[in-house]
């Protein structure tokens, strides 16, 4: 009779597992150098993460144990950061890797929240100022206002469109379009679109592109390489340099434009799982966006706070395919001239 009562219980769901809860260690405690190894932040500039980012990841639960806002954070900043399993993420965190994916997706979406604060084009006089003058400490090239280029951030094959996603390496990614100024600080990101889509289409559809081309900016250009069309408002090298000052002017072009691969490098250093060290993002593309858009937040974050990192050399070589050069522009041309009779 005893068993049969046992089975009854068991039918009617009455013997529930009693729920075991992991000891959370306080991580915030650590040391600097251990935090930086592993979040890539400080104690202080952690705890203004958790206060910033506090009302919109504390819930009211009806359960004890509810996951504290900081190792919301440090689970997901555990993540970027290394590109490693979220269950071994959740162990130093002192919670499961189901906890770990629940969360995840609310703190992205929370430190994207920021980005109009820590991402911004510099469309007006005043904050072009600043920018033009740091790019000419560098080579002397006049009036840059940001240096673009695109990467490639390998995620797994998606289950939909899975050819667009394809690159000219062969790989599935997410074509991200990336605009720095001189101190590598990010002015814009646009991480939307399939592997597979050119550099030049994705700045054409882009707001800074529809806004330049509409002459937003009266007074400066970005620099950006062969695989850009040249434009009033987009310096890209001579193809064949003849003249001293045509190969200055290369010079000066290719040292300027050097900053967005270092910004890229940085990028991906910081944030081991946008790169190849961190493996594939297994990960959908709308929440592989997510990750990029995160990441290129918490880079900017790191760079205004002054927070070191040693940067590596840029993950991404480049294309071994030639990439067609895009037609004239007859006015790009004729800032381009001018531009080369200064050096």
């Amino acid at each position: 009779m005893a068993y049969l009562a046992l089975l009854e219980d068991l039918a009617n769901n009455a013997l529930r597992r009693e729920r075991v809860f992991q000891d959370r260690a306080d991580l915030l405690g650590e040391s600097t150098e251990w935090l930086l190894s592993r979040y890539r932040f400080p104690k202080n500039v952690l705890l203004d993460l958790c206060r910033d980012l506090g009302p919109v990841l504390e819930r009211e639960t009806n359960r004890t144990k509810a996951i504290p806002v900081h190792i919301q954070l440090l689970s997901t900043l555990g993540f970027l950061a290394t590109g490693t399993f979220q269950r071994e993420v959740g162990d130093i965190c002192g919670i499961s890797q189901p906890s770990v994916s629940r969360i995840m997706p609310a703190v992205l979406d929370a430190i994207i929240s920021l980005a109009p604060t820590y991402i911004q084009f510099p469309y007006r006089n005043p904050q072009q100022a600043a920018i033009k003058r740091d790019f000419h400490a560098i080579a002397r090239f006049p009036n840059i206002i940001g240096a673009i280029d695109c990467t490639h951030i390998a995620i797994k094959a998606p289950s939909t469109n899975e050819f667009n996603y394809v690159n000219r390496k062969g790989f599935h990614s997410v074509n991200v379009q990336i605009i720095c100024d001189a101190n590598l600080l990010l002015l814009n990101v646009v991480a939307r679109w399939p592997g597979g889509t050119h550099d030049s289409f994705i700045l054409q559809n882009s707001s800074v592109g529809v806004r330049l081309q509409e002459g937003a900016v009266e007074d400066g250009w970005l620099i950006g390489d062969q695989g850009y069309p040249l434009k009033p408002w987009l310096m890209t090298p001579l193809t064949n340099p003849r003249t001293e000052q045509e190969q200055a002017y290369n010079r000066a072009h290719a040292r300027s434009r050097s900053t967005v691969e270092r910004a890229i490098g940085l990028l991906k250093g910081r944030w081991l799982c946008l790169s190849s060290m961190g493996g594939t993002l297994q990960y959908q593309p709308e929440k592989a966006c997510k990750i990029i858009m995160a990441c290129s937040v918490l880079h900017n974050l790191a760079i205004r706070q002054g927070i070191p990192l040693q940067e590596p050399p840029r993950p991404d070589s480049p294309m071994p395919d030639a990439v067609p050069l895009p037609p004239l522009n007859a006015a790009g041309i004729q800032t381009r001239q001018r531009i080369i009779q200064t050096f």
